[in-house]
């Protein structure tokens, strides 16, 4: 089973899988990382894919061009993918959805 999902103006994917919950499973993943249409600071469309390289590790985070409000990502240790962080280390849900500031620690 092979189809096209459009996830937004920019992006469109082609999924395949053999049958329906393989295609719902690859549908959830994309969604789950490529599904934000809009800072959820701001709630402004004007977002963009980061990746930085600090000391050898990859960093992926959404940026908003319009405010500057950042969402993170984890990588699973098993399989090679990402996840939106929206939940703190003690699993309670972070505020605007895991959409933040970034501000410098103060020395």
């Amino acid at each position: 089973m092979k189809l096209h999902y459009k996830a937004n103006d920019k992006l469109t994917f082609e999924v395949e899988g053999n049958g329906q919950k393989e295609v719902f499973k690859e549908l959830a993943m994309i969604q789950e990382i490529f599904g934000e249409h809009c800072c959820g600071l701001c709630k402004k469309e004007d977002i963009k894919f980061v990746c930085r390289t600090v000391e050898g590790n990859d960093y992926y985070e959404l940026k908003c061009n319009s405010c500057g409000g950042l969402l993170s990502f984890g990588q699973h240790k098993k399989g090679g993918t990402l996840f939106p962080k929206r939940r703190d280390e003690n699993n309670e849900w972070l505020p605007n959805y895991g959409w933040y500031k970034w501000t410098p620690p103060k020395k």
